[in-house]
């Protein structure tokens, strides 16, 4: 998934940054309102973390301007305000939910988790397509009864894939949800990373479940056809 995370603390903007990252999430980073509204004119996300307490523009000058644009990208707030009034007020403005700090770093990424289940229209933290599975909550994904080990973006790339099951998806929109601003790789850098994957979740498999839709990107279906 690819997240925004607006926050004006530089050390906690970057440990949340770390920790996602690490956790496989794609993140960019900003430090104010101003630049959070910008970046979301050009750039779609999978979901926003926004402190409510910004310079040059308040996170509900920023979620304002998203929702009146008619974004329903699911939003975290964070701020340190803990009075029912702010939180209702949070959530009135459009918010998906709402966490106040000091947080624990696994509070964050489950109501993440539910977040974007939501968004994405699933019922539960265990993603399937045919015999494969992935438990988002637990970070296992298996094949029938094999566990397969991935890195964290063959990890963001399959949960994705997963979570648009049966959709097309082109190779810049995937480079555009699973890598951010920073990535300065190759230009098959999706290429790359679907051959990964084939060999960990199709390899000694009679049905594959990737597959490659000639001039329109990859696919994760149980069919084989094109």
């Amino acid at each position: 998934m690819r997240i925004l995370l607006a926050e004006d603390e530089r050390d906690l903007n970057s440990i949340i940054a770390q920790k996602l990252t690490a956790d496989g999430y794609s993140v960019d980073c900003c430090y104010d309102g101003e630049e959070a509204m910008e970046i979301l004119s050009y750039t779609e996300y999978d979901a926003i973390i926004l402190d409510i307490m910004m310079p040059r523009a308040d996170g509900f000058t920023v979620l304002r301007k998203l929702r009146d644009g008619g974004k329903t990208t699911p939003v975290l707030f964070l701020t340190a305000r803990d009075a029912v009034s702010d939180r209702v007020r949070g959530l009135d403005s459009g918010a998906n939910d709402y966490l106040v700090k000091p947080f624990s770093f696994e509070e964050l990424t489950a109501r993440l988790r539910v977040m974007t289940r939501t968004s994405f229209g699933a019922a539960s933290s265990v993603l399937r397509v045919g015999d494969l599975t992935m438990d988002c909550a637990a970070h296992v994904v298996q094949r029938g009864s094999r566990t397969i080990t991935l890195s964290a973006k063959e990890y963001a790339l399959l949960e994705y894939l997963m979570h648009n099951k049966g959709v097309v998806l082109s190779r810049e929109k995937i480079e555009n949800h699973i890598w951010n601003f920073d990535y300065e790789g190759g230009t098959n850098v999706v290429d790359v990373y679907i051959s990964y994957l084939r060999k960990k979740i199709d390899g000694g498999e009679a049905q594959k479940l990737i597959h490659t839709v000639r001039g329109r990107g990859y696919v994760l279906r149980e069919e084989t056809g094109r």
